[in-house]
């Protein structure tokens, strides 16, 4: 337990280290690097500019608080920016660098890896065959303490920017400035974040639309987040299951009727099990009869892959850190958190959770070099501060989380506005179940359902990192600009 106290403190430390600015280095909160590109997307040739650099984070009094650290992109020789989608992208977190989407899904650079995702050496970039830069430019943005940007003064009080509403607050202001300084006034206009960036952008939506008169074309939600939308009981309970069906399925963990089946036509009966049994199941607790509590427990067993002894011990509830430890135990491994299609090796078998989570070691093997290579000498920023993949910004303020409510009132009050939700079948932190429940509860009286729109891949958290979705989710993308510009001259109103 000593070891343990000191390893937390040491961790503690070094994350402190890691957000502070070097005493021997400034930084200039105001500049950028511009830097000229040719790549091939979809078979045509297509020239950009990269502008990276910092803006900064100003006070009521015009001081600069911080640097926020970005890369835009643009794509050379476009006259008609009235119709060219401008999209905005975030990362999660809190505390996640822009990087994963910059060079992992939708930038005109990919880091190199296998088609699944793994890392292989040498370590660098490439072309991305599949950037959606053809047909929109992007802005990839890093919040205070990730990427390189920074604090400016320690005696600043880093609260005002790590809060739900706090970095919601500063950051539409910063996408204000940025739109002007760039002429984006009158382009089609999207946010898309990853993760904790879905809780951003879904709270940047309604923000922009009620404080700046931003007005959206669409949102787009990348392995979602809960949004601030209550989970408890029998509901938080139970709605992994589907998630846990596909992960079992992907390791060939599931009884032989259910495996010789396509993953499609398996979740669509788990998911109906999981509304109209399991959870009803679990809402009667203690009071469930035996032999109904032996049906349940053995159905859910069959879906998930997990002997029915273990589910009856945990009285039907199968926690996703256990599971992600018990799944493949007799055969040595265990499956990732955030892409249950990695698998670990523990040191000792036994537990109920993995030691650690093989994907994201994974993930950081591969994206680290590949970020600190492209930056330095593809977009020719050079700086000497240390490239934050996580930031150090917690404690993070919690309070007052309404960002998926308030992403529906910006698509209530905005006839234009849509989402788009993907999500990665693998994906054991922000599962696909949970992302559908979020677009049930935002619209309980099913108004808007025609302005959401859902996507699911075969891959995790990052689904983009599997080649087959790395094309697919980028096509889809391109298809919901096409689907959410309207006609020159049809108005935003209801009819």
């Amino acid at each position: 337990m000593k070891f343990m106290r000191r390893l937390l403190v040491l961790s503690a430390l070094c994350a402190t280290l890691a957000g502070a600015l070097p005493a021997q280095q400034t930084i200039n909160p105001d500049t950028t690097v511009v830097t000229k590109h040719q790549t091939v997307i979809r078979g045509q040739s297509i020239a950009y500019t990269a502008t990276t650099g910092m803006q900064p984070v100003l006070d009521e009094e015009g001081k600069a608080l911080a640097a926020v650290n970005y890369t835009y992109y643009e794509r050379d020789g476009v006259k008609d920016r009235d119709h060219r989608p401008f999209v905005i992208s975030f990362n999660g977190g809190p505390g996640s660098a822009t990087i994963w989407m910059q060079l992992g899904y939708t930038g005109p650079a990919l880091l190199k890896i296998d088609d699944e995702g793994y890392p292989v050496m040498p370590y660098g970039t490439e072309n991305n065959p599949y950037s959606i830069l053809d047909v929109a430019d992007i802005v990839y943005v890093n919040p205070v303490n990730t990427g390189y940007s920074r604090i400016l003064d320690p005696e600043t009080d880093s609260k005002q920017f790590f809060g739900v509403n706090e970095d919601i607050k500063y950051l539409a202001t910063w996408i204000t400035t940025f739109i002007t300084r760039a002429n984006r006034w009158t382009s089609p206009k999207y946010l898309i974040g990853e993760s904790y960036g879905t809780t951003r952008v879904s709270g940047l939506a309604l923000e922009l639309q009620s404080a700046h008169w931003i007005f959206l074309n669409g949102v787009i939600l990348v392995s979602p987040t809960t949004l601030g939308l209550r989970r408890e009981g029998p509901v938080a309970e139970a709605l992994s299951l589907p998630y846990m069906t596909a992960t079992a399925w992907y390791h060939k963990a599931l009884a032989p009727d259910l495996q010789q089946k396509d993953l499609l036509d398996i979740l669509p009966e788990v998911e109906q099990f999981t509304v109209e049994q399991y959870i009803p199941a679990l809402t009667w607790g203690g009071s469930l009869d035996n032999n109904r509590r032996r049906d349940i427990a053995s159905k859910v067993a069959r879906y998930s892959g997990i002997q029915e002894k273990a589910i009856l011990q945990r009285n039907l509830v199968i926690p996703v850190s256990f599971f992600w430890k018990e799944l493949l135990r007799e055969r040595g491994f265990t499956v990732g958190r955030l892409d249950s299609r990695y698998k670990g090796i523990d040191v000792m078998d036994a537990g109920e959770r993995p030691e650690y989570n093989s994907e994201l070691e994974s993930w950081l093997h591969s994206f680290t070099p590949a970020a600190n290579y492209y930056m330095r000498n593809v977009l020719n920023y050079q700086t000497d501060l240390q490239y934050n993949m996580f930031g150090p910004v917690r404690p993070w303020n919690q309070t007052g989380d309404n960002t998926g409510r308030n992403l529906m009132t910006a698509v209530a009050q905005n006839p234009y506005l849509q989402v788009l939700l993907q999500s990665g079948y693998y994906d054991g932190a922000c599962d696909y179940f949970n992302a559908k429940y979020n677009f049930w509860q935002m619209d309980k009286a099913g108004k808007f359902q025609d302005r959401f729109d859902f996507k699911g891949y075969r891959g995790g958290h990052m689904m983009y990192l599997r080649h087959e979705d790395l094309q697919q989710a980028n096509d889809d993308l391109r298809a919901f600009f096409n689907r959410t510009i309207p006609k020159d001259g049809q108005p935003a109103q209801y009819k």
